[in-house]
């Protein structure tokens, strides 16, 4: 079986995309008038930032191979998409910039593929860069890898120089797709789109048997039923073909209309399964580690933005969403995310495919709430925290935090982490300029700005990965913002106490500049149960009573002026402040 499976695993930024470039080139899959770079990279969104968002299978051939390729995402968010990846495949290549060395998501990632035991072809990349670190780098990758220097292949993607030996190590040292005794067939979806003729096209690889239009298809966890209207293979556009066979990769148009039939990490089956079959290992189930609530600005676009989430949930399997509504901002949905670039890509796919401006909360963790009488919640905003009274303790996620840095920004980093919640584990080195620190943190201090501070701290050569621990109780309050007396719950948030002053001075501040002034004074306070923590007042507008008398007694200017005081103090009990939805837009933005 001349079939080789592999992809390309790398931090971000490694030249992943322009590897996948150069191995279209040279085996001619795509003309060279057709080309442009991140080819693989259809979205408009991921060739503005030069990140790789959604993974990309491809089939190429190479003398009589047929090569099937993903490219991968790097971010830490994505690397969720890296294990359906890895799961679909037979062999990887670790691709290591030759100017950054060695960076978290390439040890995550290392740490995936050795997880599915994948054959492993070691690279450094970009070696034409001036600041190139090539021998130092190859002694730290053979140190990590177990192997000796010389089986590490030095290219550089950009200019092409050494490629093709990739090729051949591929066809040498990635092994076949396995042969099984089954006939029965079986494939694992590892991600699927949606198309309004075809309906639901799922991305498998088939590990038994064969797919053949026309047959019956089933799904093995949600029972969907439907006929295969269409099977076929990536150039990277899908192409036709009569059927997909053990050991290929390629897609399966179902024409279900449902997006929810076909889930990622599922197994289909043709026909009824009988009972000696059973479900193929998908990968592991992604969690959300953030959650935000999204509303439209437009209050009748709810239904818009639920198809549209529904649409999304569909090529991005992480996405989990559910209705929820707001006294300020109407009804939305709290949605579940993997980190804050995964909040922004989705918030920017929904305004540009879909048109949807939006009010999206500040984003939150999942905390375990234990009340007085034992019984256990879980929350997702602190709207839907319970009376102080009655919990007994409040535990969030901590996750294990990896910061790999040059040795020369170790001082910066360490200073960096004293500015949050966390615990020291060890220090560990690759070679003799690269340090990896490990941590215990709190999830909810690391997902909001932590990592552009970590690049700022570094001049941009520390990165970081973290995996989530469990559940942990801390001391954590309930913060309220009272506007003139009122809580706005929409700013209501939940934070370590010995944080509360620094934080309600901060939040009650930006709300003073932005919170337009009315006709009375208003107080803004942040308050922890019934003690206020921070305060700050808006001046009241003042309309000019006196400016119409001209001359005369001044006794007349001072009972205006008086009515007026009078005026001011009976709204000042009585009247409400409007809050218009610009302000709770700006409040978002950091």
């Amino acid at each position: 079986m001349n079939i080789r499976n592999y992809c390309i695993i790398a931090h971000i930024d490694s030249g992943k995309s322009t590897l996948a470039d150069r191995f279209l080139e040279l085996t001619g899959t795509v003309e060279k008038r057709k080309m442009q770079e991140q080819y693989l990279d259809q979205m408009d969104l991921e060739r503005e930032r030069g990140i790789t968002i959604k993974l990309q299978p491809v089939r190429m051939k190479h003398k009589e191979y047929i090569f099937n390729l993903i490219d991968t995402p790097g971010h830490v968010d994505f690397s969720y998409e890296v294990s359906r990846s890895l799961a679909a495949v037979e062999g990887a290549i670790l691709l290591v910039d030759g100017g950054k060395g060695i960076q978290a998501q390439t040890l995550a990632n290392l740490h995936l593929a050795r997880q599915q035991k994948l054959a492993i072809i070691p690279v450094v990349n970009k070696i034409d860069l001036v600041n190139a670190r090539v021998a130092q780098i190859k002694e730290e990758l053979s140190y990590l890898l177990e192997i000796e220097p010389e089986r590490i292949l030095e290219v550089s993607a950009k200019n092409g120089t050494n490629v093709e030996s990739i090729l051949e190590r591929v066809i040498t040292d990635i092994p076949e797709p396995k042969k099984t005794s089954s006939s029965l067939p079986r494939a694992l979806i590892f991600d699927s789109t949606f198309d309004q003729f075809k309906g639901v096209i799922a991305f498998v690889r088939v590990m038994n048997g064969s797919f053949k239009r026309g047959e019956p298809l089933k799904a093995f966890a949600t029972g969907a039923k439907a006929e295969i209207l269409e099977t076929g293979y990536f150039s990277p556009n899908l192409i036709p073909s009569s059927s997909l066979s053990e050991g290929e990769i390629g897609y399966i148009a179902t024409g279900l209309k449902d997006p929810g039939k076909i889930r990622v990490g599922d197994t289909l089956v043709v026909g009824e399964p009988n009972q000696s079959l059973t479900p193929l290992e998908g990968y592991k189930e992604p969690r959300p580690m953030v959650y935000a609530s999204f509303f439209p600005e437009n209050s009748d676009d709810y239904d818009l933005l639920k198809d549209a989430l529904e649409k999304l949930k569909l090529t991005d399997a992480a996405l989990l969403f559910e209705p929820e509504s707001s006294a300020g901002l109407g009804r939305g949905f709290r949605v579940g995310f993997l980190g804050m670039l995964h909040v922004e890509i989705i918030s920017e796919r929904l305004k540009r495919e879909f048109n949807l401006p939006l009010i999206i909360s500040s984003p939150s963790v999942e905390y375990e709430i234990k009340k007085t009488n034992g019984e256990m919640l879980k929350i997702r905003s602190a709207s839907m925290l319970p009376d102080p009274s009655h919990i007994q303790t409040i535990a969030e996620p901590i996750v294990d935090l990896e910061v790999i840095t040059p040795s020369e920004f170790l001082g910066n980093v360490m200073e960096l982490m004293a500015t949050i919640r966390n615990r020291y584990i060890a220090t560990d080195y690759l070679g003799k300029e690269t340090a990896v620190l490990k941590y215990e943190a709190p999830l909810s201090e690391i997902i909001t700005d932590f990592y552009d501070k970590l690049k700022s701290v570094s001049s941009g050569y520390a990165s970081m990965s973290y995996e989530p621990k469990g559940v942990e109780a801390n001391d954590l309050v309930k913060m309220d913002i009272l506007v003139a007396g009122d809580p706005v719950e929409p700013f209501a948030r939940i934070i370590p106490r010995e944080k509360a002053y620094y934080e309600g001075r901060a939040i009650v501040a930006k709300l003073k500049e932005i919170i337009p002034p009315q006709w009375f004074e208003v107080a803004i306070q942040a308050a922890i149960g019934g003690k206020i923590v921070a305060r700050e007042s808006i001046r009241a507008r003042r309309k000019d009573v006196t400016g119409y008398l001209y001359g005369g007694d001044v006794t007349r200017k001072m009972k205006l002026l008086e009515k007026q005081k009078k005026g001011k103090k009976k709204m000042k009990e009585i009247g409400r402040v409007n809050i218009p939805q610009d302000v709770f837009l700006k409040m978002l933005k950091r």
